[in-house]
């Protein structure tokens, strides 16, 4: 790994340009930063009140760390100059690069850096808050911080936004990637977190350049106690292209992104407001958070809101416990309903002693607690009345030793500086009830998979669609159990070997991709008398039909680009687009992990003997998951193999379908 301490934590900044370079100078100004900065400019006296250096060689040392404001063209030879000097690293601000369609000219830059880190090309540059460096050539919203959060993004637009927020999160870097064209999202990453004093790890995602080096990250960042939160972004494109089988499309639209970041234990969230409260509670709680939530408020409304949408973000609130459910009883008395949510009315207001007993003793029985508490705004109004609530919220959590949210209904309803000042205690204001229960959900979800790594990226090349009586080979070969069937280049041929077959059949026409819409295929039949030939068909596949079904499961493992391979599972048969009700891994996964996955299909009592149904062999759907996940492993050129459907019945299944594509060359 490349040394990014002097990048990162520069002693000395040089800027290189005009304007931008006097923005950046202004902004290490404003930051306080104690180190020179050290404008260079052949032609102008001085920038922002400081004297300029004609060239990089008249500078007094080699700088830790320089902005490159100038235009493309002569940026490669700058970096290339500040390479040879034994410089710690380079901004790239310029654009026009290998998104202008210009990769060699991106190349040179890289060979120019050689082992000196640079961000970019085309890199808005980096922020350190905890020393006041700012390599940043615009406005932002931050301040100075002893400790905090790091945020990396792909994007220096959303960064720039989410610096601006008012919800007291304690920012310690924020960098940006540009083209990545040296520095990857692993490697900044990895970077950033091991500085002792960043607590935790938020990413606007735009796309994974190397899985298995993220995967690596993110489990190195755990065993440091150190959560990671992410926007993953561009998820419909995949979902849009055209796909040749049912897997394709299902796995797309950011099902394998979002398989890939769970199983490395980074919590996903839609948006920038639930990206900065996971990161308020990572920052003062780590990426550990129990499944048992309570809910306590002085209003029966927020009680009732606070039930229907945490059961929107997945949270669930158990009844209390007896001996909590006992003392609150008596405490409150019998106006009060004990419940969780908990409404405790306002007989205890004001009563600081009081208020910190409920909510001390209702929070002992759980992992974590909301308490609802909007303060009136202080320019208008007198919220001395809520301190001692508030005060019994930061009490309950030092006294148990778990956390205590305190949670505004509407974002902007909570103080920002009383909120800074909670969270240098320990204690982290949530904003907006929503918000604050999809990040709760959204960190207790965070169960990454220890040593877990995804299969490298496959090799490009042309794939073709093997017809169905090749691939059903290749399944009864691996120990998948196939319909008893004849194959045959004509119908004439076929009839001659249909004899062994047990009426009713299926005739199918090969060559398809989809051959129910393309009329492809043919059920019921006893014998070939009176069938036209299908259009289009490349051969004829009869197989004797399935019997005792009790369900129809998609099954589709496939080479994925980005992540390596995944694996697909759900309801299956011609409308399983349809229903679109199924769960992507990225490979490889476990029996366990497979179990669990079709747990959660919506409609897994189906498999599971709803209302009295037979129970599907659910064993032996994960045992015939298992068995393409060993076809992949063992020969590079499958790129995808999907059942659809595997006719699941009491006992076995079998493979009424086959789709196989592989690389041939």
């Amino acid at each position: 790994m490349r040394d990014f301490s002097r990048l990162l934590r520069p002693r000395s900044v040089a800027v290189l340009g005009g304007g931008w370079a006097g923005n950046v100078i202004e902004q290490c100004q404003k930051m306080d930063f104690n180190g020179p900065v050290w404008p260079v400019h052949p032609t102008r006296d001085e920038i922002r009140g400081l004297p300029c250096f004609p060239s990089l060689d008249a500078l007094p040392s080699a700088p830790d760390a320089t902005f490159i404001g100038v235009n493309r063209h002569a940026t490669t030879g700058i970096v290339a100059e500040l390479a040879e000097m034994g410089a710690g690293g380079a901004i790239c601000f310029a654009s026009g690069w290998a998104e202008a369609g210009e990769p060699a000219l991106q190349a040179a830059l890289v060979a120019a850096a050689g082992d000196m880190p640079i961000l970019g090309p085309n890199c808005y540059g980096l922020i350190n808050y905890l020393d006041g460096a700012l390599l940043w050539p615009d406005q932002h919203g931050g301040r100075r911080v002893g400790r905090g959060v790091a945020i990396l993004s792909q994007s220096s637009n959303i960064v720039i936004n989410l610096t601006m927020q008012a919800r007291s999160l304690p920012i310690a870097y924020v960098t940006c990637l540009g083209n990545a064209a040296q520095v990857g999202l692993a490697e900044l990453s990895e970077a950033l977190l091991q500085d002792d004093r960043v607590t935790a790890l938020g990413l606007y995602i735009e796309g994974i350049d190397d899985a298995p080096a993220f995967a690596a990250m993110a489990e190195a960042a755990a065993r440091a106690g150190k959560g990671i939160v992410a926007i993953k972004s561009g998820k419909t494109a995949a979902s849009q292209a055209p796909a040749a089988s049912h897997t394709a499309a299902l796995a797309g639209g950011g099902a394998a992104s979002q398989a890939f970041l769970s199983a490395c234990g980074v919590a996903e969230v839609a948006t920038a407001a639930e990206l900065v409260e996971v990161l308020k509670i990572l920052h003062v709680h780590g990426p550990r958070l129990g499944p048992r939530l309570c809910s306590l408020s002085c209003s029966g409304g927020e009680a009732g809101l606070a039930s229907d949408l945490g059961a929107r973000a997945g949270v669930s609130f158990a009844p209390p416990p007896e001996p909590q459910r006992t003392r609150l009883a008596e405490i409150l008395g019998p106006l009060v309903t004990i419940a969780n949510p908990l409404d405790y009315h306002t007989f205890i207001w004001g009563d600081g002693p009081r208020i910190t007993d409920v909510f001390t003793t209702m929070l002992s029985g759980y992992d974590a607690g909301l308490f609802i508490i909007d303060p009136p705004r202080p320019d208008r109004c007198d919220p001395a009345s809520f301190f001692p609530a508030i005060d019994a919220i930061e009490a309950a959590g030092t006294a148990t030793g778990k956390p205590a949210f305190p949670v505004s209904l509407l974002p902007e309803n909570f103080d920002e500086d009383r909120a800074i000042a909670m969270i240098d205690r320990g204690c982290a204001p949530l904003m907006g009830l929503e918000t604050a229960l999809a990040a709760v959900a959204a960190v207790q979800g965070m169960q990454g998979k220890p040593g877990w790594r995804p299969w490298p990226a496959p090799l490009p090349g042309e794939t073709r669609l093997m017809d169905e009586a090749e691939g059903k080979t290749l399944l009864a070969e691996a120990g998948i159990a196939v319909p008893k069937g004849v194959s045959a280049p004509d119908l004439s041929a076929l009839a001659t070997r249909i004899d062994d077959l047990g009426a009713p059949f299926a005739l199918k026409g090969l060559g398809f991709a989809h051959k129910s819409e393309a009329g492809a295929v043919r059920l019921g039949l006893s014998s070939l008398a009176g069938q036209d030939p299908i259009p289009g068909a490349t051969g004829y596949l009869a197989e004797e039909m399935v019997t005792g079904t009790v369900a129809e499961v998609l099954i589709g493992a496939r080479r994925d680009p980005v992540y390596g391979a995944t694996l697909t599972l759900g309801m299956g048969g011609v409308t399983a687009e349809l229903l679109e009700d199924t769960v992507t891994l990225v490979l490889p996964v476990t029996g366990e992990d497979i179990a669990d996955a079709l747990r959660r299909l919506r409609l897994w009592p189906l498999l599971d003997g709803y209302r009295g149904r037979a129970r599907a062999d659910t064993g032996v759907v994960v045992d015939t998951a298992l068995k393409l996940q060993a076809m992949l492993a063992a020969d590079p050129a499958l790129d995808e193999v999907e059942i659809n459907p595997l006719m699941v019945a009491r006992q076995g299944a079998t493979a009424a379908d086959a789709l196989i594509k592989r690389k041939d060359d």
